[in-house]
């Protein structure tokens, strides 16, 4: 059960999901889940955040410090563009085309989310995944060209932030914002409730 003393420890070095976590009024502990992220040859989508989600809960379960854990996070978010899978850009250049090959499209952008209690940290108690559609507008050479120079979507899959300099190029949205931030809000509270977790919520109501 998550309280003060027994936060959620979240396996990512995301400061998005951190920040996600902490304006809902959770305790959290960010802890390491390194993982190699890299896509299969020939992998589905579907069965890539599955994969890369499981092994991230995992690595936060050999931890010997999640015993004081009210519930352990795990996600992983990556940008589906038709049977592509959109993860983080290498580098500059690649960054660029993924922009490219985003602008003036629709596209997809799925969390799975895990969660499991501190006491059964390598079980999960819950799994998602959570899509987004996403329609970014026609994008100049200038634009993208610039956009990636500012390196903001380096660490980012599809090479962009909805959040920042990168929602100029999202045209509109169908489904959670916070998703495509990297972490559905909504549906890890729904979730939390569920699997008994999480007592109350607002966790800092009072009585």
């Amino acid at each position: 059960m998550i309280d003060t003393e027994h936060p959620i420890f979240l396996g990512s070095a995301s400061p998005r999901r951190r920040e996600i976590l902490a304006t809902l009024g959770l305790p959290i502990r960010v802890v390491r889940a390194t993982v190699d992220e890299s896509a299969l040859a020939g992998e589905a989508a579907a069965a890539y955040v599955e994969r890369i989600a499981l092994a991230k809960l995992l690595a936060v379960a050999r931890l010997p410090e999640v015993v004081r854990a009210g519930a352990v996070i795990v996600a992983d978010t990556a940008v589906i563009l038709g049977d592509a899978i959109l993860g983080k850009p290498r580098d500059e250049a690649d960054a660029r085309s993924m922009l490219g090959a985003l602008s003036g499209r629709e596209h997809e952008v799925w969390t799975r989310f895990v969660l499991a209690s501190g006491e059964e940290p390598a079980r999960a108690a819950h799994a998602e995944t959570v899509r987004t559609r996403v329609v970014f507008r026609a994008l100049d050479e200038d634009e993208i060209a610039g956009y990636a120079a500012t390196g903001e979507g380096l660490d980012k899959a599809g090479a962009y932030a909805i959040q920042g300099i990168g929602g100029f190029a999202v045209a509109r949205i169908e489904g959670s914002y916070t998703n495509v931030v990297g972490l559905p809000a909504c549906e890890v509270v729904i979730a939390l409730r569920r699997a008994g977790l999480l007592a109350r919520f607002p966790a800092l109501a009072r009585p």
